[in-house]
């Protein structure tokens, strides 16, 4: 089971109550709930904002297992690119972050992720001297343009 604890500052804390209050009033079935709770100890300035990415995975691993809706499955694909590009895993993050508008999340959100993914990759390349892989990248970069 997830942990679920509470932050130090005020903000977090406030955050962390207001989310438990609509975990339990707001919610209908008991899988939501799971995967709410999934989702929040992996999100809500817990695991991920910690830097403690393997726990915050599989806590969106499991949510994502448990959510239903599509929507709310966007925000949890969206938050695993995220990771994976924190550790310099960009073709992982990629795939997350093209999963992500398929199940309804906003566009910017992910084409950002995409463009930081890029452009990492793009540096790689340059520090390695291929030219070729570098112009690669910044093709894909520029052509994030056309889908906003």
């Amino acid at each position: 089971m997830p942990r679920s604890r509470i932050n130090g500052n005020f903000i977090d804390k406030t955050s962390s109550i207001v989310a438990n209050i609509l975990l339990q009033i707001i919610l209908t079935t008991s899988g939501e709930k799971r995967a709410f709770t999934y989702y929040r100890d992996g999100a809500m300035m817990l695991a991920q904002s910690e830097g403690n990415y393997v726990e915050a995975l599989q806590n969106y691993y499991e949510a994502t297992r448990l959510e239903i809706d599509p929507y709310d499955r966007s925000y949890i694909l969206y938050n695993i690119g995220l990771i994976h590009t924190s550790n310099g895993e960009h073709t992982k993050a990629l795939e997350y972050y093209f999963q992500a508008p398929e199940r309804g999340r906003t566009l910017s959100s992910t084409v950002l992720g995409e463009g930081t993914a890029y452009s990492d990759r793009g540096e790689q390349a340059i520090l390695q001297g291929d030219s070729e892989i570098v112009e690669a990248w910044l093709m894909k970069l520029l052509s994030i343009g056309n889908k906003l």
